[in-house]
């Protein structure tokens, strides 16, 4: 996300339609991140910029027709793409500024955040908000279908230093926001990083 919403919106809303179709083998890397997550039957889990609702699907079938799924996202032709590809089944849809939860405080039991960190506006205070969602000892996934090297080259410019995603940089990132990092996978096809939500 970005503080210009509506720059974020015309970005992703022109490249909704065709996002699916641009990135057709992510789907196997979004299955095995929700697996991996280790959420349980009857967990309430928002997908937090949830896109065209990729991890929907493997998130509802991980908490099962007794939990709860919510994909909220910023851009309506995004939540729209969603839709259109069977998605809306799996989750309620939720047209909504994830740094701007409109949720109760702890009512969450985990997040699932698949590219979301670098388009934050302000880190620190936005990984607050998602954990002032989710209840103390819940969980939150920061996922990317390829890894940080990879994502890079696909961009055509070189790994930096400063990369919040990077590990010496994540870590005390999510720690001053209230979460402390479990697990953390940076592989060629895959980035995901677990935490969890300190009381």
């Amino acid at each position: 996300m970005s503080e210009d919403h509506t720059h974020v919106r015309e970005f992703f809303g022109a490249r909704a339609a065709d996002w699916d179709r641009k990135f057709p083998a992510d789907g196997p890397a979004f299955a095995r991140a929700v697996a991996e997550f280790g959420l349980r039957t009857g967990d309430r889990v928002l997908d937090a910029g949830c896109g065209t609702g990729r991890a929907l699907p493997a998130l509802r079938a991980a908490v099962g027709p007794s939990g709860t799924v919510i994909g909220a996202d910023l851009t309506p032709q995004m939540l729209a793409a969603a839709h259109d590809a069977g998605r809306a089944g799996a989750a309620a849809l939720l047209l909504a500024d994830v740094t701007r939860l409109p949720l109760r405080e702890g009512v969450l039991d985990a997040v699932f955040a698949a590219g979301l960190i670098a388009h934050l506006p302000d880190p620190e205070s936005n990984l607050r908000e998602l954990a002032r969602v989710v209840r103390p000892g819940g969980r939150l996934a920061l996922f990317h279908p390829i890894g940080r090297a990879a994502l890079a080259a696909r961009h055509c410019r070189a790994l930096s230093p400063d990369d919040r995603r990077a590990e010496p940089n994540l870590r005390p990132l999510l720690s001053s926001a209230g979460w402390e990092l479990t697990s953390y996978a940076d592989e060629d096809d895959r980035f995901l990083a677990l935490a969890t939500r300190r009381p």
